[in-house]
Parts: C-alpha cells; structure tokens; sequence
C-alpha cells in the first residue's frame, strides 16, 4: 500500500508538512466540480484542500504552466484557493500562505456580518 506522501513532488511536501505544523490538516487533490471558459463541465484537483478553512491550495512548481488560466476558472466558480508560488521566492511563500490565508477570512467575516445585518432589518 502506498502513501500519498509518495505522490507529492518535492514542493507539495515542503506545504504539506507546513500545513501539519499549523495544525491545518488537509485532503491531498480533492476533487472539484466546476465550469471552464466555455461553461463546460471539469473536475480539477487542487493539490490541497483545508476542510477547517474550506480552502484549497495549489503548489506552483514552475513557471511554464499556466496558472492564471486556473485562478481565473476558480474565481470564476468561487472557489478560494490560494496559489503558492514556491519556485518565485522560496523564503517567503509561507509567510504569503498564512496572509492568503487572512485575506480570505477577513473578506469572508464582512459578507457573514452584511448578511447578518440584512436580515436583521
């Protein structure tokens, strides 16, 4: 029996193992359901998902694969997920992963009390 671990590239491990040590414990390429340009039906999968954050992570390993294609798909669909682009600045994906992180939180705390608020009313 194999693990997943043996699946990962070099660069997933570095973010899976980072992911462990803040206790945010994920689910390796998890399948997504979504529309492309087109509005064709795809199943893409993220390399990670946090199921606490209910966020995916892709790992950016190099520089000839189109990732804004698929940031733009996934916005498309409303899915957040965080690109990390370790090949770029290697020293500093972590700290751009936990502020990533943040954003969307944040940016998801002020719809909740919008809503809240509207029903309020």
């Amino acid at each position: 029996m194999s693990s997943i671990y043996e699946d990962m590239t070099t660069k997933e491990l570095q973010v899976a193992n980072y992911l462990q040590k803040l206790d945010l414990w994920w689910v390796y390429q998890s399948p997504i359901f979504l529309k492309d340009e087109k509005k064709r039906p795809r199943v893409w999968t993220p390399d990670f998902y946090i199921p606490k954050l209910g966020m995916y992570i892709e790992v950016c390993g190099s520089e000839s694969f189109k990732y804004g294609y698929r940031e733009k798909i996934y916005k498309e669909n409303e899915y957040n997920v965080i690109f990390v682009h370790l090949y770029k600045e290697p020293e500093k994906w972590k700290t751009f992963l936990v502020k990533r992180i943040e954003e969307i939180e944040e940016s998801r705390h002020s719809e909740v009390m919008k809503m809240i608020g509207l029903f309020k009313k």
